[in-house]
């Protein structure tokens, strides 16, 4: 085959470089066009480009002509793409593109420190595969680094010190076994113990050290809000708003008068009402429900109209889009719109106008859907609730009544009839609820951990959850209807492959089923676990065995709601993919065709998943910070936890009543000398019964805390199931709302 000039291999380099990134979705090559930013007379020599990597079997058609990564089962030429994560002590493993969802298990590619060359974790490598036979057994391919096809990134968070005149920094986490050099002392007035961003100018290799510059100092370790600054930096979330957003944001708070305009539906005199946590500050969603004259019900779901305040190709929208999510902290929210948006405008406050998209939903007297109908409205918000003041009102309602007044008291008790109707038609068509119990952590004023407290999914949730379920369905199925492609939020089917090491790892802990691939089945399995022992160890499981929910228009369904056609509407103020579905709307109401092209809405699903992955990804480093710091003093105390992963060189384990996660060491199970089996999730002793699964509940010790390194080591005291939840506090944990999930 003819070798390509420079031009064709930089495109080719590049098309592989887009197929192989994490969250790729085949798609045509006009689409890869389109988001390599290669101008319509280009699109020519991308399609050439792509069918010579077919031919050298590092790409592959599938269906419809999509462009998809070639076989990673079998490399041409020996050859792989993929992610690669580097131990601390030097080698490393890349899990090939491609891998993630496949039939087929696909093993991950060891790669020796000398052959890394100078790959960073996260980076997109190609590799060579030179032999079979992993780190320490003959298991799997083994392989070297021959290119670093994109870097993860070149900012790295660590701590400064200095050693013989020379200032270094060592990075924050596991990433670099060694520091990094950053030369002048002086420079930006740093000293030692001071947190600092770097930009890696060289980055380490087994040969040579890395070699960095200080960008930033964030301040001393251990000061208030530093850890905070930390992973924003690390994660690269967003700073303030541009100052063009801003404004547009104050000239739209300027215009607003909270008159019903011409065109919009004047619904300021219906009994409508919020329920939220009791500390939130924005509320997008409000609800009402009648009885209708045949018996049956009209729910109004009624969602803050923020399209009409962020038009779209604005200075408001590109920020919008630019966060695609708002990022929630422990310690503070990252807004995806200004605060003077989400905090005001478009937030439904009690007894101020404010303008709402509603999707007016007819049910009959047993709940099933029988028409819907979208406006453009206006509404008053009759009473802002709060989770508990719900919770407390369903278990005596009589003692609410004088508080909350006839109309508002008869209203929350037809939402809880209706809604817990809903949820049993849910069920019934095979919706799943795989939930592990949710420990929030409590912050004190200078943002150290204070103590913990359990969140449930309690009846009122499930009454706001089931109503915004029915209006993203409802939703979703008029846009379909229309023929127009929309952002849908999607949840593929787990493989039949995971399903089948789900069966297997079921039955081994004594529950038989010959087969957990029909819902149903699947359903029936956690409800005899409920309750049980085994509970934690199925959830565990089963929740692994799922893929990842994800925004995109193609026509896909969501597994666990068990919908065929679903997408998300109800929290524009704070995802991105919400705000596009309104517009959509927008248009439908004012009988507008709207810009609907299915390769833009491709590459922005990519976008806006990759933006809520980070989001969660920062969250949880933060509290896992948060918890290391807390912890740091507190080495010999002990804790209830549970095992909530099984490998070969250990237990990882997350506290019960606080959710810290560390690492029972194998080398530290002193008593028995135990063997791995990733099949069932188990370490096995050569002794009778010394076996230990994931789920399996555990009495442990704090043994080491490394903040710099973020590890924390656990140590065994028993292997008894745990007593009753222990607390250092007077009183029970307090149940606390919890945001809602990520459906």
């Amino acid at each position: 085959m003819k070798e390509p000039t420079p031009e064709q291999a930089k495109l080719e380099q590049a098309i592989l470089d887009h197929v192989a990134r994490t969250g790729y979705r085949p798609v045509k090559p006009r689409v890869i066009a389109k988001n390599l930013g290669i101008p319509r007379e280009g699109a020519a020599d991308l399609k050439k480009a792509v069918k010579r990597l077919v031919r050298m079997g590092r790409l592959a058609y599938g269906a419809n002509h999509l462009v998809r990564p070639a076989d990673a089962t079998q490399p041409a030429g020996n050859l792989v793409v993929g992610s690669f994560r580097r131990n601390d002590k030097g080698y490393g493993f890349v899990r090939p593109s491609g891998a993630a969802g496949a039939e087929v298990e696909v093993a991950d590619v060891y790669i020796p420190a000398k052959r890394a060359l100078d790959a960073s974790t996260g980076d997109l490598v190609q590799v060579r595969l030179v032999a079979r036979g992993g780190h320490g057994a003959d298991r799997g391919p083994k392989g070297e680094i021959v290119e670093i096809l994109r870097r993860q990134t070149h900012q790295f968070v660590g701590t400064y010190f200095e050693q013989r005149g020379v200032g270094y920094v060592r990075v924050d986490g596991p990433m670099f076994s060694q520091p990094i050099s950053v030369g002048d002392p002086g420079a930006k007035n740093v000293r030692d113990d001071d947190k600092v961003v770097i930009e890696m100018v060289r980055f380490p290799t087994e040969f040579r050290d890395g070699e960095g510059v200080i960008t930033e100092v964030l301040g001393p370790l251990g000061q208030p809000g530093v850890d905070t600054l930390s992973i924003i930096r690390e994660f690269e979330l967003p700073d303030a708003f541009a100052e063009d957003a801003l404004a547009q944001a104050h000239e739209q708070a300027e215009a607003f008068d909270e008159s019903v305009p011409e065109g919009r539906t004047d619904l300021t005199d219906r009994t409508i009402v919020t329920i939220d946590p009791a500390d939130a500050r924005d509320f997008d969603d409000a609800i009402s429900l009648e009885r209708t004259d045949g018996g049956g019900w009209l729910l109004g779901v009624h969602i803050a109209d923020v399209a009409h305040f962020v038009p779209e190709n604005t200075p408001l929208d590109r920020e919008a889009l630019a966060r695609a999510t708002s990022v929630y902290l422990p310690d503070r929210v990252i807004p995806m719109l200004p605060e003077i948006i989400s905090n005001s405008l478009a937030s439904l406050q009690p007894g101020k106008v404010r303008y709402t998209m509603t999707a007016f939903i007819e049910f009959t007297a047993e709940g099933q859907r029988v028409g819907t109908e979208f406006h453009s409205s206006a509404i008053r918000s009759t009473k802002r609730l709060n989770y508990d003041e719900v919770d407390s009102l369903l278990a005596k309602p009589e003692a609410w009544l004088k508080k909350l007044g006839p109309e508002v008291h008869a209203l929350l008790l037809r939402m809880h009839e209706l809604a817990m109707m809903l949820r049993r038609r849910r069920f019934a068509r095979g919706a799943l609820e795989m939930t592990m119990p949710e420990i929030k952590i409590e912050l004190d004023a200078e943002g150290r951990v204070s103590g913990a407290q359990v969140s449930e999914n309690t009846e009122s949730h499930q009454i706001i959850e089931e109503f915004m379920l029915a209006a993203n369905e409802a939703v979703a199925e008029r846009l379909a209807a229309e023929g127009w492609h929309f952002l849908r939020r999607i949840h593929a089917n787990p493989t039949p492959r995971k399903l089948k090491a789900l069966t297997e790892f079921v039955n081994a802990l004594g529950f038989k089923t010959e087969s957990l691939e029909s819902r149903f089945a699947l359903q029936k399995l956690l409800a005899r676990v409920a309750g049980r022992p085994e509970q934690h160890a199925v959830h565990f499981a089963a929740l692994r065995s799922m893929q990842r929910a994800v925004y995109g228009p193609q026509v896909e369904g969501h597994y666990a709601l068990a919908s065929d056609c679903y997408c998300h509407f109800t929290s524009p103020i704070r995802r991105y993919p919400d705000l596009t579905v309104h517009r959509l709307l927008d248009a439908l109401l004012a009988k507008r065709k709207p810009r609907n092209d299915l390769d833009e809405l491709v590459v922005l699903g990519d976008h806006v998943s990759d933006r809520e992955r980070r989001a969660e990804a920062a969250e949880r480093e933060l509290v896992k910070l948060k918890l290391l710091g807390y912890l740091s003093d507190r080495v010999g105390e002990e804790m209830d936890a549970v095992v909530t992963g099984v490998e070969r060189f250990g237990l990882f384990v997350q506290g019960i009543e606080l959710p810290a996660e560390g690492l029972i060491r194998a080398d530290a199970l002193a008593d028995d000398y135990y063997d791995f089996d990733r099949a069932s999730h188990t370490l096995s002793g050569r002794r009778s019964g010394n076996t230990f699964r994931l789920g399996d509940p555990l009495r442990v010790a704090v043994a080491r805390v490394d903040l710099e390194r973020r590890e924390l080591d656990f140590r065994l005291v028993d292997r008894k199931r745990p007593a009753a939840r222990r607390t250092k506090r007077a009183e029970p944990p307090r149940k606390k709302p919890v945001r809602r999930r990520r459906l």
